[in-house]
């Protein structure tokens, strides 16, 4: 398995198995994913949402999903994205009312969280609040945005831990 990413780094596969050669034929999936990676984490331009901030988010999302390994990549990012004791908060998964957070922050933890743990409840009411906590709409797309990838890693990773298990 040449140019080993991180969703297949973090599955687990073993070089030259029959399922990383499956996973290899198709690795313009997980190049593809990688971009995404970068895309979303590590922006050119980040607009409203920081580095550390989407490093922090993400390390709550992946903790709240139960992937440790993930979690343990994007704290790495926060380390040198610039943590801060708020930002380790919002990545330790610390409820809401101890984040210690302004309500810009507080808001979108909020939204990260319903994205991640219930998102059939997610309403227009919800975007309504990220707008009067002072979330521009490019960020609110953002935020979707990684958390919808980093949601979809955790999926793609059990996916794939599943499949090495079972060939």
């Amino acid at each position: 398995m040449s140019g080993t990413n991180l969703i297949e780094s973090l599955a687990g596969l073993k070089a030259g198995s029959q399922f990383a050669d499956a996973v290899s034929e198709r690795s313009g999936i997980m190049e593809m994913s990688q971009a995404s990676h970068d895309a979303v984490l590590l922006p050119r331009e980040p607009g409203g949402l920081s580095h550390a901030e989407r490093a922090a988010l993400a390390v709550r999302m992946a903790r709240w999903n139960g992937d440790s390994g993930l979690a343990a990549h994007y704290r790495e990012l926060l380390g040198q994205a610039g943590e801060t004791s708020v930002l380790a908060a919002i990545a330790s998964g610390a409820a809401l009312e101890q984040l210690g957070a302004d309500a810009r922050l507080i808001a979108i933890t909020r939204h990260v969280d319903i994205l991640t743990k219930t998102v059939k409840d997610a309403t227009r009411a919800d975007i309504a609040a990220l707008k009067a906590a002072g979330i521009a709409e490019p960020d609110i797309v953002r935020l979707a945005e990684l958390a919808a990838f980093v949601n979809y890693q955790v999926r793609v990773i059990a996916g794939l831990r599943l499949l090495e298990e079972v060939l």
